[in-house]
């Protein structure tokens, strides 16, 4: 059966040639509405006979929703049709009434970076286009008013280990008569996976690359990273700079800072160089967001750094901007690193 909040009008007219082009925009319209598909002046008998007998719109188990007492962050945790259970959250924008959810991609996570709690699961199984897709829905359908400007794909698992249902999510999420959201408020978050890397510029072109570096300096990198040991840095680096030179896109260079592990001004000053060479390379300069360390829990390894302002203070010498992520709902659970699909808040 297919799922149709998954399919864009292109997809269910091929999958089903009884159902033309305009019809098929309405049907894709109506299910995003929450509305049944059924035959009107807009659409023939034999076309919703059609798209009933093949299509359907499957659903995810709401477990828990908990708001954060501290901000506006909301978390969903969600399970699938085989009950494995994968969070989403809700992230208000400083725009009012306008949101951006972070999904998931996977139920847990192979790569096992040490600061990050999805990191501790391990992988049970990539998650669906639909149950992506799905996420937005459940997160717009709860909104008390506003709409879902944006997506991050920066909640459970890694995005590009998952690439055939990130990129069909990013077509639907795209979908003037489906989500209606403009590519470039979607960014994709990786933990550094080159061959994906650009194969995101090719196949979804106007969505934006957001990467994690947490150090610059190799060794403190893999020290975090078990991916490193895989994909050297500068394969890493290189892809994003193909991504750039392809989609002129800036992409966000992501570190968290942990005390006495990547903090320090060698990093700092090897972060700013590799910033400043990538923009001569490239023409493109990529966007520093350093966030603060949240703790992941029992036998939490790291502690949040106190030299965010130093850290700072050398790239802006280098003439380099950087931005200092809020990463909200830390009292259930919700922000960066953080979602582990549990009901409890650490």
């Amino acid at each position: 059966m297919l799922a149709l909040q998954a399919v864009t009008p292109a997809e269910l007219t091929a999958a089903l040639p009884e159902v033309l082009p305009a019809e098929a925009r309405k049907v894709i319209a109506a299910v995003h509405r929450g509305e049944p598909v059924v035959a009107s002046s807009a659409v023939r008998r034999s076309a919703a006979r059609a798209v009933g007998a093949a299509g359907e719109v499957p659903g995810l188990t709401m477990v828990a929703e908990t708001a954060s007492a501290i901000d506006p962050f909301v978390k969903y945790l969600l399970a699938g049709p085989d009950g494995a259970r994968f969070e989403a959250v809700r992230i208000p924008l400083e725009h009012p009434d306008r949101f951006t959810v972070c999904v998931s991609s996977q139920v847990g996570c192979a790569l096992a970076c040490a600061f990050c709690a999805t990191g501790r699961l391990g992988l049970t199984r990539n998650l669906a286009a639909w149950e992506i897709v799905e996420q937005v829905r459940v997160v717009r359908a709860r909104l008390p008013r506003g709409r879902v400007h944006g997506v991050v794909f920066q909640g459970m698992g890694e995005p590009l280990a998952n690439l055939d249902a990130v990129i069909q999510a990013i077509r639907v999420f795209r979908e003037p008569c489906a989500l209606g959201i403009d590519a470039r408020a979607i960014t994709v978050c990786t933990a550094g996976l080159p061959s994906g890397i650009r194969r995101l510029a090719v196949d979804a072109p106007q969505a934006r690359l957001g990467l994690s570096i947490s150090s610059a300096i190799a060794a403190h990198r893999k020290a975090v990273m078990p991916i490193a040991d895989r994909h050297d840095f500068e394969d890493v680096i290189a892809a994003a700079a193909d991504h750039a030179r392809a989609t002129g896109l800036a992409p966000m260079w992501a570190v968290t800072l942990l005390d006495g592990i990547n903090d320090g001004e060698a990093d700092a000053r090897a972060l700013a160089g590799r910033a400043l060479a990538f923009h001569a390379a490239t023409g493109v300069r990529p966007r520093i967001s350093l966030l603060d360390y949240n703790p992941i829990g029992g036998g939490d390894p790291f502690t949040r750094s106190p030299r965010m302002p130093a850290f700072r203070a050398v790239l802006s010498a280098a003439g380099l901007a950087s931005h200092r992520r809020y990463s909200g709902g830390a009292d259930v659970a919700a922000a960066c690193g953080q979602l582990a699909g549990t009901r409890a808040a650490l």
